[in-house]
Order: structure tokens, then C-alpha cells, then sequence
């Protein structure tokens, strides 16, 4: 009977961590929403800074730093989905790490690093025409309008 009521809190603890890490990821997911928001806004508002000879150029640092920013929680949404997948193998099995939500500590080695991350698909797409629309900008202010 013991074994029974084991095999029933594994399980009540199993749906209760997943739901936990599935309102992280989300977060997470929303907030690399936010910062592609953030990114996109100041860098159109560091453009129409007027004034300096070179104001332009101060675009490429709210699309470097978002780019990094977004890449972090990128590569933390990836830990905590390595967790989700571990919870699912293992849990049933074991109460190993129970509750433990630290995925970053725990699946680090299983992600790529950030700057790996800055160059995955997703992000290199949206940042990369963010650094088009940078160089466009950059081109006709200081080439063709000269």
C-alpha cells in the first residue's frame, strides 16, 4: 500500500513541477516577446535623435545589448525545457531533485552558450534585419545624402 501512495504523490508532484516549469517558460517566452518590443523601439527612437554628427551610430547599442538580453533568456528557456523533458523521463521513477527548479545550474552543459544562442535561427533573423535597417540607415545618411 505504501509503494501505491508513493507511485500517487510521484504523480500529484510530477503535474504540479510541470505545471511550474510551463509558467516559466512562458515567462520567459513573453519576456524575449517584450524585449524584441524594446529592441525595435529604441533603435527607431535612436534614430531621430538629432544633433551629434555621428547620432546614428547609437543604434547599435540597444540592438547589441537587446540581442544579448534576448539570447539569455533564450538559453534559459532552453534549460528549463531540458527540466520539462527530464521531469517527464524521471520523475515517475523518482523523487530525485524533487521541486528542484533550478534548471539553469542543472542542464547549463546540455544548451549552447549565449553566443551560440545569439546566432540561432530565431534570433539571428530578427536581429539581423534590425542590423540591415541600422546599416541602411547608416548608408544613405552618410553616402548617398553627402
Amino acid at each position: 500500500m505504501r509503494d501505491m501512495s508513493s507511485a500517487i504523490n510521484l504523480k500529484e508532484c510530477l503535474f504540479k513541477e510541470l505545471e511550474i516549469v510551463e509558467d516559466i517558460i512562458n515567462r520567459m517566452a513573453n519576456n524575449s516577446f517584450l524585449i524584441k518590443g524594446w529592441a525595435v523601439t529604441l533603435v527607431i527612437i535612436s534614430f531621430l535623435i538629432d544633433g551629434m554628427r555621428y547620432h546614428h551610430f547609437l543604434a547599435l547599442i540597444p540592438w547589441l545589448v537587446f540581442w544579448y538580453l534576448d539570447a539569455s533568456f533564450l538559453r534559459l528557456e532552453r534549460c528549463y525545457k531540458e527540466l520539462y523533458d527530464w521531469l517527464i523521463k524521471n520523475r515517475l521513477t523518482s523523487d530525485e531533485k524533487l521541486f528542484n527548479m533550478n534548471a539553469k545550474a542543472r542542464f547549463k552543459n546540455n544548451v549552447g552558450c549565449i553566443p551560440q544562442t545569439m546566432v540561432s535561427w530565431s534570433l539571428l533573423s530578427f536581429y539581423g534585419m534590425i542590423f540591415v535597417l541600422i546599416v541602411s540607415v547608416l548608408v544613405f545618411e552618410y553616402v548617398i545624402i553627402k
